[in-house]
């Protein structure tokens, strides 16, 4: 489970009863998401007494990657503390290609709703959904493009502007880097977020950034070597903090920060937490938290409510749906700047680009 040390980033149940209200609004069935998530009561009151049984299928890595699938489960977990929720849990291949079959896998069992995690389930849910109109879907990363579907989206550009923030505040050089992990319109938005972050504090900062693999290729989330090469290779010209956006190649990251005694930024999870190398915790400054556990869980809360699909969520700075860890304190001392880079955030004052 995912530490109560995110302090600043709890959600509480904001998010989930907003489903429900996106819902009701009729079928958004693939429209571009407008709604970010906002608290509208509690819809546990109208729960179903059959069992609730919810199957959530990983994406590439699997449970176990200390990242993003280790955030989903964890809202997995909470719904089968907190809802009584049944719950069953499968991964794909190395290669995703067996991803549909997952779905009907967990449709064929009588699981209900069937969670998919990541943008890669998109084609997949939708598919899946249509020869299952009885029960509901869900997506990470993905907008909804079915009346059974609900996109769960993330503002990842909003918490990976702060991790800019931070990267150019403590690098007394301004030079830092940004390793992804495929080059894809996802991950281009930590990309985008990151580096107006960075231009921020210091417009005149030097920023390398590199991908491990071309878009469809999805090795690039499950390649430590990889990463890590990436990252010497920047920390070797100058580089103070590297933040990766790159699943299990993030752990190369942290390697290569270790081995050059510099910094690096997590993803997803507070990685300081989740990565049980001891020696590496201590160069991880902060990460840019996704929070897919939050999602998952208000998502399984208000379905059990009665929610419908057609519909997307946004999880973004305003409901803490993204943001940075503290573990470690080494942001301590500038929270008050990041503080009002949020705030202004929030208040429409600076608009973060999520394109690079």
């Amino acid at each position: 489970m995912l530490s109560k040390r995110f302090g600043r980033m709890a959600v509480g149940a904001m998010a989930g009863t907003m489903l429900m209200a996106a819902a009701a609004c009729g079928g958004n069935t693939g429209a571009e998401p407008t709604t970010s998530a906002q608290p509208s009561g509690d819809a546990s009151s109208e729960a179903p007494k059959e069992t609730l049984k919810v199957g959530l299928a990983f994406d590439i890595g699997g449970r176990g990657d200390k990242s993003f699938n280790d955030s989903a489960y964890a809202g997995l977990e909470k719904a089968k503390t907190e809802l009584g929720a049944e719950i069953k849990e499968l991964s794909p291949a190395s290669d995703g290609s067996n991803r549909g079959e997952l779905l009907r896998q967990l449709a064929d069992a009588g699981y209900n709703p069937i969670i998919g995690v990541g943008f890669a389930y998109g084609d997949d849910i939708k598919k899946t959904a249509e020869e299952y109109p009885e029960i509901q879907f869900a997506v990470v990363d993905s907008a909804s493009n079915a009346a059974n579907v609900t996109g769960l989206l993330f503002a990842e550009e909003q918490g990976s502007y702060l991790a800019g923030v931070a990267a150019a505040t403590k690098a007394k050089s301004g030079h830092v880097g940004f390793v992804g992990g495929v080059e894809n319109d996802l991950i281009k938005k930590f990309e985008a977020g990151f580096v107006a972050g960075v231009k921020s504090v210091k417009s005149d900062a030097k920023i390398d950034v590199k991908y491990l693999t071309p878009d469809g290729d999805f090795s690039g989330f499950k390649a430590p070597d990889k990463g890590k090469v990436a990252a010497e290779k920047m920390y070797q010209d100058g580089a103070e903090i590297v933040y990766h956006a790159s699943g299990d190649s993030g752990l190369g990251v942290f390697q290569a920060a270790a081995a050059a005694k510099k910094k690096a930024i997590g993803v997803d999870s507070d990685q300081r937490q989740t990565i049980k190398e001891t020696d590496l915790q201590s160069v991880i400054l902060t990460s840019m938290l996704k929070r897919v556990d939050v999602g998952v869980f208000e998502y399984v809360k208000a379905f059990q409510g009665g929610a419908k699909g057609g519909s997307n969520v946004i999880y973004d700075l305003k409901v803490d749906g993204v943001g940075l860890a503290t573990t470690g304190g080494e942001i301590d001392d500038i929270q008050d700047k990041l503080d009002a880079a949020k705030k202004d955030i929030v208040d429409g004052k600076i608009t973060v680009p999520a394109k690079p």
